[in-house]
Formats: C-alpha cells, sequence, structure tokens
C-alpha cells in the first residue's frame, strides 16, 4: 500500500489507516476475538497506522492494540491515541499533571514505553491557543513519554490556530464528501507547514457505505442512536452532523458516481485519499470483510468527474447547512 510521511513526525503511514473507536465502544458491543482479528486483517492488508484513544471502551481499544502489538512484535505499526475526554471539558483542566497521568495510562494500556503519538481529543477551543498546552506537549516529547504529539479537532478555525504551533505534528479532522469545509484552508495551511492531516470519518458513520435505509436501526448503545442530536458530544461526529434521511438522499446521488469494480464506502475513502494535503484515512470496522475492503479503497483511483460530482452534492444538499458550522 502507498504510504506518506505524517507530517512532523517523519514516520511513514499507509494513505488508508485504521480507526478503532469501533474495537472499544459507542458502536454496539465488541467481540475481543474480533477486535483482534480486525487489527489482523488490517495489517495483512498493508495498514501499518492505527489510530484509538483513551476514552475508546474506556481503554478496551488501547489495550486490544496493545495485545496485538505484543503478539505481534515484528510488524512496525505507528499507534496514535488521544487524550482529554477524561475530565470535565474545561481548558483548566489541560495542565502538565494531567498529561502525564492520562499518557501513563496509555502507555500502560499499550504495553510501551514511548508513544508514537499523542493528540489532544477535540478539547474546548481555547486549549488550541493556550502556549502553556503546547509547552507541557513539549516537555513530554523531552522526558521520552511521546514521540510526537497533535490535534484533534470539531471545526476548521481550531486546526488552523494548531497548525501556527510549530511543535504540531499532525492533525486529524473530519474531511468526507459530506464534510468539505477542511478542503479551503486547513489543508493547504498543513501542507505549507509540513503537518500530517490524519481524515476522520470517512464514511460519515457509516452513510457512505451505501448500505443504510430509512428502515435501518442502531442499537441502543449506538452513537449513531444516541446521539443524532448531539445529546452526548459535538453532532458532527455523528453521520457528519447531516441529516440522516437527507443524507441517504444524497448518497443515492454519490452511488452514480462510484466507479466501476469499487464499492461504495471505498470510492468515499479513495475520494479522502487522492486530496492534496491528506496523509492517511481512517475508516473504522467491525469485522475481518470491512477491514480487507477498506484497506482495498487504497488501489481504487478517482477521476475528475467524480470530484466534481462530489462538490455538487455538496453543494447542493448540505453546503450552507454544514459549512458555517464546522
Amino acid at each position: 500500500m502507498e504510504q506518506r510521511i505524517l507530517g512532523k513526525t517523519g514516520r511513514n503511514v499507509s494513505i488508508v489507516g485504521l480507526g478503532t473507536w469501533q474495537l472499544g465502544a459507542d458502536w454496539g458491543n465488541v467481540d475481543p476475538a474480533q477486535a483482534q482479528a480486525v487489527l489482523a486483517a488490517s495489517a495483512e492488508a498493508g495498514v501499518n497506522f492505527f489510530d484509538t484513544a483513551d476514552v475508546y471502551g474506556d481503554g478496551k481499544s488501547e489495550q486490544a492494540i496493545g495485545k496485538f502489538l505484543a503478539d505481534n512484535p515484528g510488524l512496525d505499526i505507528t499507534v496514535a491515541t488521544k487524550m482529554g475526554r477524561r475530565v470535565e471539558q474545561r481548558p483548566e483542566n489541560y495542565t502538565l499533571a494531567n498529561f502525564r497521568q492520562w499518557v501513563d495510562r496509555s502507555r500502560k494500556n499499550l504495553g510501551t514505553d514511548t508513544l508514537d503519538l499523542v493528540q489532544l481529543h477535540c478539547p474546548p477551543t481555547p486549549v488550541y491557543s493556550n502556549g502553556e498546552v503546547y509547552d507541557a506537549l513539549d516537555t513530554l516529547v523531552s522526558e521520552g513519554a511521546i514521540r510526537s504529539y497533535g490535534v484533534s479537532v470539531e471545526r476548521t478555525d481550531e486546526a488552523l490556530e494548531a497548525i501556527r504551533h510549530e511543535g504540531t505534528a499532525s492533525v486529524q479532522i473530519i474531511l468526507n464528501a459530506f464534510r468539505l469545509k477542511p478542503l479551503d484552508e486547513v489543508l493547504p495551511a498543513a501542507k505549507a507547514a509540513n503537518v500530517g492531516i490524519i481524515a476522520r470519518v470517512p464514511l460519515a458513520s457509516g452513510l457512505l457505505s451505501g448500505k443504510y435505509t430509512k428502515e435501518t436501526t442502531f442499537a441502543e448503545n449506538d452513537h449513531r442512536n444516541y446521539n443524532r442530536s448531539g445529546d452526548s458530544f459535538d453532532v458532527g461526529e455523528t453521520f457528519s452532523g447531516v441529516d440522516y434521511e437527507l443524507g441517504l438522499k444524497a448518497v443515492a446521488e454519490f452511488e452514480q458516481l462510484v466507479p466501476a469494480g469499487a464499492t461504495t464506502a471505498q470510492a468515499a475513502i479513495a475520494w479522502i485519499a487522492a486530496q492534496d494535503g491528506v496523509t492517511t484515512v481512517i475508516p473504522g470496522a467491525r469485522n475481518v470483510d470491512q477491514a480487507a475492503a477498506n484497506a482495498a479503497a487504497a488501489s481504487v483511483r478517482v477521476s475528475e468527474e467524480f470530484d466534481a460530482g462530489v462538490r455538487w452534492i455538496y453543494d447542493h444538499y448540505f453546503r450552507e447547512a454544514i459549512h458555517p458550522r464546522w
């Protein structure tokens, strides 16, 4: 699989990675053996970048990755985790003392002395412009607890602020066919500053898989059920913030663009990977077949006509509601 350098980390990562929120919680129940199988199938397909967080299943996702790495010591896998969502979301909680505590827990979960990449996990907006926060992160690097740090953001203005800070190695942001605003300024700014871009929610929580209908139901503990109105966290994390039924109409248009031999999901992932400035795309997977199919998207090529069609769909269905908000 094609690899690209992940910004200031200097690490080569596969253009299709694996998001492991599904291996922790918030997508229904997860079988530990199935989680190990998903990780193995991804690695076998050439994926060498796993993204997780300390709150995914209260550490279960990190622990699953830690077990996989311990069982497969010869694999060269870059693991990015996140921190900051284990406490009340107040800027004053983003301190060196808390960072040390959170990082130590993640190191234990992942079974490593030094974390490859730690990202602030969509903290309150003022955190991104707080110089003391970056100083604390620099301290963790100098102490050898982490190799690099980045941020995960909800909004483009947060990404642009983080990119301004010299130590920021990467920015993780929602980017998909239903969320195009990062193309305007974030990707060019990141490229100019040598900051890697990790594109998350590439399938709009599964909408862009083309497998859902009006009759589709989700488990009670699935965020696509309980967070549709943003009751638990930013609504933009669920279906990219788009209205579900409107999203289904847009998907029907999107499916008409999909090149022969590719699935709807593969085309959606491939389009993101083709955007200038994107380093890696991190779809999640609940089973081995999904993991293998997502990885295969790395070989799908999309045309200029496809790109134009994606932009038309966004302008027609979503721009008015989505662009000003995120």
